[in-house]
């Protein structure tokens, strides 16, 4: 049942992007499987707006993110689980509540910072608010903290700094948690609609999820082209974890040590 209604939506909005327009979509009871199955609701959603431009940017904004919260969530993970210094309480109790504020609530504050930079609508200032998540820098924090510490006590004996512990020792064995900061951080910059929507004005700059909301306002009476639009937006989600779902389930047992 529950894997019903996970999927369930997902599949009618498939299949209706597959309906020709001399297809009734709303039969009772609900036809998944199209009569005459057809790509040319992709192609004119192509046709009404520039939707592969739309995903380039989306693609930009998506790939930068995950470089910078995968490079800052592991170094700051890092930082709070196996270095001593002064403060890493306070500095783990701070990323634990940026958790509870609400974007709404700080989303004002955010333009006039990007304003005052002189980012405004380009797509720096798009990637820069979520370009480390506090939530990503804990769950990294929790991987590195569970590895033994004897591993770098050792490493320490013979001879190893510390970023050489952090990248020979540490990193490589939290690849399953990486793989879900990269999937967090791709999935939250890829579906993100209000900031973008706020601060992007030039409609060829436009992120995808900005830009097929032309397609529920102006077009919304043909249901075909904006079940299209929708999976033409999931798609890249679903390749992604696909490509890293091995690494994604690993994340559950972080922290073993092989021999």
């Amino acid at each position: 049942m529950v894997l019903v209604i996970t999927i369930g939506p997902f599949l009618w909005q498939l299949s209706t992007s597959l309906k020709s327009t001399g297809e009734d979509i709303h039969t009772s009871p609900p036809r998944f499987v199209p009569r005459d199955p057809t790509l040319g609701n992709y192609s004119a959603v192509a046709d009404i707006i520039p939707v592969w431009d739309y995903a380039l940017n989306s693609l930009k904004v998506a790939l930068t993110s995950v470089v910078t919260n995968c490079v800052g969530a592991s170094l700051a993970g890092y930082a709070l689980a196996r270095l001593r210094f002064r403060g890493r309480r306070a500095a783990t109790l701070a990323f634990v509540l940026a958790l509870l504020v609400p974007l709404e609530s700080i989303i004002i504050a955010q333009f006039t910072m990007v304003r005052e930079l002189d980012l405004h609508n380009t797509l720096i200032a798009v990637v820069l608010p979520g370009s480390v998540g506090a939530l990503n820098v804990l769950l990294m924090r929790n991987a590195f903290a569970n590895l033994p510490y004897e591993v770098e006590e050792a490493a320490v004996i013979d001879g190893a700094n510390v970023w050489q512990r952090f990248t020979r020792i540490a990193l490589p064995s939290v690849k399953g948690t990486l793989a879900v900061v990269a999937i967090f951080a791709f999935m939250g910059a890829w579906d993100d609609f209000l900031w973008p929507l706020i601060v992007l004005s030039d409609s060829d700059k436009f992120t995808l999820t900005v830009g097929l909301n032309y397609l529920h306002g102006t077009f919304a009476g043909n249901p075909r082209l904006v079940a299209a639009g929708a999976i033409i937006a999931v798609a890249p989600l679903i390749v992604l974890f696909v490509c890293l779902q091995r690494y994604f389930f690993r994340g559950v047992g972080e922290g073993a040590v092989k021999g």
